[in-house]
């Protein structure tokens, strides 16, 4: 009945309008048949047939009609042809006050900072959405720094995504300063900026963020060029943050000195859980720091990527050694470094004798001839701690609970987020206590 009803009104719509009908959406919108916390699932790839993807038009025959609409709560809308148009129809319909939605996934679109600018201003004014994903989109400068004002007065958002959008130092950083502040984000994704200093600015912004945000459980910072002195820079803020579970460093230049800090970082903080180090360059003396840490008591390390980082032998091994004496570390990601016939044959006892699961690493055992070797097993470390979609959330070994009690919690320390005050989102590039090494950058 209510597939019939919004398809039907879809059909409407676009008559009334002169819109062509997407039988993708027609699709779609037919085999609805769920009365409450519907997904419309409208992404513009599918893996087993071809689908037509959605422009602008599509999207305002859509907004048309999920107004005054109370089942539908997950907008799945990656891969399209949207473009600044298309959302701002969409920034309409999040002003809607009867408005259901919780997750509007906008990933790998065609707008850019002035349909950035109207989502933004919309945000202003939602106070259902939970989860808002906007990565692959070329919105600048710009339409981050409009971003990032609206959440000083936005305070229901949980989730934002804003991996490869062309941000620069200076958006970067102010994000960094509304995140002090801000206390209902739970998972932020700036992966891939454009950033062109080597100074390393954002990473003591960061740190100073870190060092005062108690709600972030999630933050990814992959592909942004940190360096060790970045690096050192982070865990000074991390040792006095200890609401953080997931940490997302791949595809940086960290080497074994930049490890060495984490490590530390490792024995003195309880909550971190999952760490991607995968494409840096840590070598067997970072992955022995990390098997140090790993073996105390009082780390609580569940999931490791150390995948393509040139460990050799000693370092593998180590880590293996660190995995059987561990009450805490369940998954390890090793492919892409270099595994010699010892490592080989002591991550095939750890998998024979069920200490690591054969779905909790990327690599499995066989022999030939008398040798053991080991073969890729296409499995990853998981993208995200925790999903705040209503439709998807990670229940997947131990994230669900701990973030149900960490995001149920209040702190007392902190005054409550408040919609009136804002700060100024400009800030010195070089503030006075940046320590600047003149040999490194």
């Amino acid at each position: 009945m209510v597939s019939e009803n919004i398809s039907e009104f879809y059909c409407a719509v676009c008559s009334e309008n002169e819109i062509k009908i997407n039988p993708h959406v027609l699709k779609v919108l037919q085999e609805t048949t769920e009365t409450e916390n519907v997904t419309l699932k409208l992404s513009g790839s599918h893996h087993l047939r071809n689908v037509q993807r959605l422009d602008d038009q599509d999207i305002l025959a859509l907004s048309k009609c999920l107004k005054n609409n109370k089942s539908v709560t997950g907008l799945d809308l990656r891969y399209n042809n949207i473009t600044d148009e298309g959302v701002g129809h969409l920034a309409e319909l999040l002003q809607e006050e009867s408005l259901a939605l919780r997750s509007l996934d906008l990933m790998l679109n065609d707008f850019q900072r002035n349909g950035a600018e109207v989502l933004a201003k919309s945000l202003e004014c939602n106070s259902t959405l939970l989860s808002l994903r906007l990565s692959g989109n070329k919105m600048e400068s710009r339409g981050a720094m409009q971003l990032a004002s609206s959440l000083q007065v936005n305070n229901t958002l949980q989730e934002l995504q804003l991996a490869d959008c062309d941000l620069d130092t200076q958006s970067v950083i102010a994000f960094s300063i509304v995140l002090k502040s801000n206390r209902t984000l739970r998972s932020v994704d700036i992966s891939r900026p454009l950033l062109f200093s080597l100074q390393e600015e954002w990473a003591v912004h960061f740190s100073d963020m870190l060092a005062l945000n108690s709600s972030l459980v999630e933050l990814h910072l992959g592909k942004m060029g940190l360096s060790d002195i970045g690096m050192e820079r982070l865990t000074e803020g991390l040792r006095q943050n200890h609401g953080l579970r997931y940490l997302d460093l791949r595809c940086n230049r960290v080497t074994r000195d930049g490890v060495r800090f984490l490590a530390g970082l490792l024995e003195q903080n309880p909550s971190l859980e999952v760490i991607d180090l995968s494409s840096n360059r840590i070598e067997d003396v970072g992955a022995m720091y990390l098997s140090e840490a790993v073996a105390l008591p009082g780390c609580s390390l569940r999931e490791l990527s150390v995948c393509c980082n040139n460990i050799g032998r000693k370092g593998l091994l180590s880590l293996a050694h660190s995995l059987a004496v561990s009450t805490t570390l369940s998954h390890l990601y090793i492919w892409g470094n270099l595994l010699e016939e010892p490592v080989c044959q002591a991550f095939r006892e750890l998998t024979s004798s069920g200490r690591l699961p054969a779905e909790h690493t990327d690599v499995s055992a066989y022999e030939v001839d008398g040798r053991v070797f080991l073969a890729e097993v296409f499995q990853r470390l998981r993208k995200h701690y925790i999903r705040t979609n209503c439709s998807e959330t990670d229940t997947s070994n131990t994230a669900a609970e701990p973030f149900k009690k960490h995001a149920s919690s209040t702190d007392s320390n902190f005054p409550p987020h408040t919609s009136e005050q804002r700060v100024p989102l400009q800030s010195n590039l070089n503030p006075p206590h940046t320590h600047q090494h003149p040999n490194r950058l």
